[in-house]
C-alpha cells in the first residue's frame, strides 16, 4: 500500500528540463514509499451534475495530444477560474450556479464514500467483457499522502478533502496497472476546482499511483514511465485513473487507454451510485 511513481504522459520528450522534473518526481516517490495508509435514477444522477457545473465526462483535456484519445473534458465546469502567476498553484475562485438543485445539501450530507462504496468488487469484468484483478485498496483522511504537492496546494484555497482513496487493478495477462483514486469533498466546488485544474494541466495535479504491494507479484513500474491519466467528476468526488504498463513499455497507447477509461468507467459508476443515495 505504498503510493509510487507519478509518470508521464504518451509522447511526451524528455528534454533536460525533464530531467529535473523526473528527479523530483523520483524523489516524491520514495518519499511516498515510507508513508503507508490504512489500507435515485440515472437522468437524477445527470441532473445534479449539470446543475452542479459537474458534467460526468471522461477528461482527456490538457492531456499530451497522443494520451487524449478519449473523450475530452465538458466546458460546463462551474468555475470562474482567475488564476494568477506564482510558483506554486494559481488561485482559482469557484462558485455555484445560481440554479444548483434543491436536493443538493441533502445530497452533500450523506457520509463520504468510503472503500467498500468506491470498490467493492475484487474481480471487475467491463461491460466489453474485459476482467480485472484489485490487487491493492488504500484510504486515508490525510489527501496529501497520495497527490502531488502542487495539488495539494490546490485543495488548500477551499475546503478541505475528507477522504483519498485508491485501488490498483491489473488486467487479466497482469501486465497493466491502473490506479483508480477516489477524492472526495464536502463541497462541490472544491471538486469543481481540483477536476477543473487536473484537466488542464494532469500531469501537474496529479494523485500518485500505488506500487503493487510485495504479495502481489507484479513489479514495480520504472519510474518516469510513460501512462495514460484520466478524470471524472461525480456529484461530491474527483476519480481520477492512472494506466501504466508494469515494465514501463511505452508501446500500446491504444490498448492502455481503453483499460485506464474502462476502469474509470467502473469507478464512476458506484461512487455515483452511492453519492445518489
Amino acid at each position: 500500500m505504498t503510493f509510487g511513481d507519478h509518470g508521464m504522459p504518451y509522447g511526451a520528450q524528455q528534454p533536460d528540463p525533464y530531467a529535473a522534473w523526473a528527479a523530483e518526481q523520483e524523489r516524491i516517490r520514495r518519499a511516498r514509499r515510507t508513508r503507508r495508509v490504512v489500507g435515485g435514477a440515472a437522468g437524477a444522477v445527470l441532473a445534479v451534475a449539470v446543475a452542479a457545473g459537474a458534467v460526468m465526462a471522461l477528461g482527456g483535456g490538457g492531456d499530451s495530444p497522443s494520451a487524449a484519445a478519449g473523450t475530452p473534458d465538458s466546458s460546463g465546469t462551474p468555475a470562474a477560474a482567475t488564476p494568477s502567476a506564482g510558483p506554486s498553484a494559481p488561485r482559482v475562485d469557484v462558485t455555484l450556479p445560481s440554479d444548483a438543485p434543491s436536493s443538493l445539501p441533502s445530497l452533500l450530507a450523506r457520509p463520504v464514500v468510503g472503500p467498500a462504496q468506491a470498490f467493492p468488487e475484487k474481480d471487475v469484468t467491463l461491460k466489453d467483457g474485459s476482467r480485472f484483478r484489485r490487487v491493492d485498496l488504500a484510504s486515508t483522511t490525510e489527501c496529501d499522502r497520495g497527490m502531488a504537492p502542487e495539488l495539494a496546494q490546490l485543495i488548500e484555497q477551499g475546503g478541505p478533502c475528507l477522504r483519498l482513496t485508491a485501488a490498483l487493478f491489473t488486467d487479466a495477462a497482469r501486465r497493466s496497472q491502473v490506479t483508480v483514486t477516489v477524492v472526495s469533498f464536502q463541497r462541490v466546488e472544491d471538486a469543481s476546482r481540483v477536476f477543473m485544474m487536473a484537466s488542464l494541466d494532469p500531469v501537474t495535479y496529479q494523485v500518485v499511483s500505488l506500487d503493487p504491494p510485495p504479495g502481489a507479484g507484479l513489479p514495480t513500474v520504472p519510474p518516469g514511465s510513460a501512462g495514460v491519466f484520466r478524470r471524472v467528476m461525480t456529484v461530491r468526488s474527483v476519480v481520477f485513473a492512472n494506466g501504466q504498463w508494469g515494465d514501463g513499455a511505452q508501446t500500446g497507447e491504444a490498448e492502455l487507454t481503453r483499460q485506464t477509461q474502462g476502469l474509470l468507467g467502473y469507478a464512476n459508476e458506484t461512487v455515483v451510485a452511492y453519492e445518489q443515495g
